[in-house]
């Protein structure tokens, strides 16, 4: 979820336009020359930056994949924006608890969304986002149930988010819950019906519902949309499965008889 939230804070511009114009270049240096943008970003925090400087610097480390020191920029500039009583406080929470699970730091994430979540700042579809992210980490430590309140208040927030759908099917999975992993990922693919990491889900659930051929459908759709996406490889690889299924075994040699005595 780190990307449409990084994007969010791009978007969030100073009224002062000449910040405004540094913050936009900044940005948009990130997308081409990220280790340039972050030499960018630090000398603007050594100007007395701000937030603005910080939001640049995060969202260079996060395109470096340094995904820690991330997460470290996010907190600070949430901590510099509480100091204010700046509502952008919990977005960047939201930011530093995505940066933390991407650095594998889930009980760190926990922390930043339960701050997030426990302000009145976030809007409802930021809040939403939150409750997703929240229930990932959830995961992380098999905390199934609490994932599921998470994502249902998820699903009531932004019921037009596929991936909200998509998380739900995974979670009903785990859940051994087949009924609602079929509703809620054809739901899913209803709102991205090309999406191929959705469509790689649907195949799974599929297979394991025993529509064999549905799911080698949905399987070669990944592979025609995103041969080299990694949801592409394992399309592939369940492909593979499916072909090694159908194979009849060699029979076995028969039993030999019991002897009675």
């Amino acid at each position: 979820m780190i990307l449409p939230l990084l994007a969010l804070a791009a978007a969030q511009i100073s009224p002062d336009p000449a910040v405004d114009a540094r913050l936009r270049a900044c940005t948009a240096l990130v997308r081409t020359a990220p280790q340039q943008a972050l030499d960018a970003a630090n000398a603007w925090l050594a100007e007395r930056g701000g937030l603005p400087a910080r939001q640049c610097a995060g969202l260079a480390y996060v395109a470096l994949e340094q995904w820690a020191a991330a997460a470290t920029v996010y907190e600070q500039a949430a901590g510099e924006a509480e100091a204010t009583q700046d509502p952008r406080r919990a977005d960047f929470r939201v930011q530093a608890g995505n940066a933390w699970l991407a650095a594998g730091e889930a009980s760190r994430a926990l922390q930043a969304f339960d701050a997030a979540l426990a302000t009145a700042d976030l809007r409802p579809a930021l809040r939403g986002e939150a409750h997703l992210d929240r229930a990932r980490a959830q995961v992380a430590f098999d905390r199934v149930d609490a994932a599921r309140r998470d994502v249902d208040r998820a699903l009531q927030l932004v019921p037009a988010d596929p991936f909200a759908w998509y998380l739900s099917a995974a979670l009903a999975r785990r859940e051994n819950d087949a009924a609602r992993a079929g509703t809620d990922i054809a739901r899913a693919r209803a709102l991205a019906p090309d999406n191929p990491d959705i469509l790689l889900l649907a195949g799974t659930i599929a297979g394991h519902a025993g529509y064999m051929e549905e799911a080698e459908r949905l399987y070669r759709r990944v592979v025609e949309i995103a041969a080299d996406s990694e949801a592409g490889r394992q399309a592939r690889a369940s492909l593979a499965t499916l072909r090694e299924i159908e194979v009849p075994a060699p029979a076995a040699p028969p039993a030999p008889r019991p002897q009675f005595r």
